[in-house]
């Protein structure tokens, strides 16, 4: 081997670690310098479907996802024990022999002319990552004095993604902060689907229709755990950097359900070291303060019957519910919904939702 420019890497890091639209491009990098067939980010722990990886192994990197390989594959086998020293190969925990039967190297990396792989680790807070580089088939393994020079990487690699992972947590501060203001109840979750953080709005709602028990959000039936849980994890697996789902309704005895509503935001959750991965925002249809009629009819010119239905249906109201308190056929709600639509530039409630919720700050605790 030549001599390796591993500041390039460094620097590359850094800047994405400032612009998280640049880590592919540090991937690149990082495959360039190292005379990889590729390169990509892996978390040493769990599996996540949309990671930085550079645009050499993309058809690879998309076919590991949709066939599944990602939940069968070899290199997280006694990965974790072999990066304990800075940097990792299949050698670390596998032979020759057994890569020359396994599926995972003959039907999934073969095809691609894939098969060897250096692992860089990479520490950001609790969590441990891989730079994977990869190598051709006839590139062969990474050789001992490869292995010593990337392993001089691994603690400079981690500094910047601790600035990554630092500017991460400002961002979802203020995302917090944001929802703190407009009295919306808030949870940041972090990939694995656990809540870290409540807002105070949100930390008021526990014990009413929800609770937090072993790092898990748990409502009030099993039925409706199981629905937040799933929906959560669609919204973490979505290849979407923004993305608000559908709400979970969460059943509170003798009242009305709460409504959850998971969200992404892609100035919280673009930064792939960034704790935050999703937000919860928390509705309750009892408690919720209705944005002024005339507020929402001046933000977003709306005539003054639909700002009443918006009014409503921002609330979590169902459009049957609002048209029957309104006193107007559920058609004409529908009607008017779209036109509400057309003119907010949203296309579901639980959008509608969220856009309202950021006009409550002036309004919370009465007008």
């Amino acid at each position: 081997m030549g001599t390796w420019d591993l500041a390039a890497i460094e620097r590359a890091f850094a800047d994405a670690a400032v612009d998280p639209s640049r880590w592919n491009a540090a991937m690149t990098v990082a495959s360039d310098v190292t005379g990889g067939a590729g390169a990509a980010l892996f978390p040493v722990s769990g599996r996540l479907p949309f990671l930085p990886h550079c645009e050499k192994i993309a058809s690879a990197f998309e076919r590991y996802v949709s066939d599944g390989w990602i939940n069968r594959d070899e290199r997280y086998r006694g990965l974790a024990a072999a990066m304990r020293k800075g940097v990792a190969t299949e050698l670390d925990f596998t032979t020759p022999d057994e890569m020359d039967r396994n599926p995972y190297y003959q039907e999934f990396l073969a095809p691609h002319r894939l098969r060897w792989f250096a692992g860089v680790l990479i520490t950001a807070g609790e969590d441990q990552w891989s730079l994977s580089i990869q190598r051709s088939i006839g590139q062969g393994p990474f050789s001992p004095r490869e292995q010593h020079e990337l392993a001089k990487l691994s603690p400079r690699l981690s500094s910047a993604a601790a600035l990554a992972r630092a500017l991460g947590f400002s961002a979802a501060r203020v995302a917090l902060d944001a929802f703190e203001l407009s009295g919306t109840a808030i949870v940041l979750v972090n990939r694995a689907g656990e809540p870290i953080k409540l807002n105070g709005q949100a930390e008021a709602l526990l014990g009413s229709g929800i609770r937090i028990s072993k790092k898990r959000l748990v409502a009030g039936t099993r039925e409706a755990t199981d629905a937040l849980d799933r929906t959560l994890h669609a919204l973490i697996w979505s290849n979407r950097d923004s993305a608000l789902m559908p709400p979970v309704r969460l059943p509170r005895e003798g009242r009305q359900p709460l409504l959850a509503y998971p969200l992404k935001l892609s100035s919280v959750t673009a930064n792939v070291f960034a704790e935050c991965q999703a937000l919860l925002v928390l509705v309750d249809p009892e408690g919720r303060v209705r944005a002024p009629e005339l507020v929402i009819r001046t933000a977003f010119k709306l005539s003054t019957a639909e700002a009443r239905l918006a009014s409503r249906l921002a609330t979590g109201e169902t459009i049957e519910s609002a048209s029957d308190v309104l006193g107007i056929a559920k058609e004409t709600a529908r009607n008017q919904l779209k036109s509400i639509f057309a003119k907010t530039g949203v296309h579901r409630q639980s959008e509608l939702v969220a856009l309202i919720a950021s006009l409550l700050g002036p309004f919370v605790g009465g007008a």
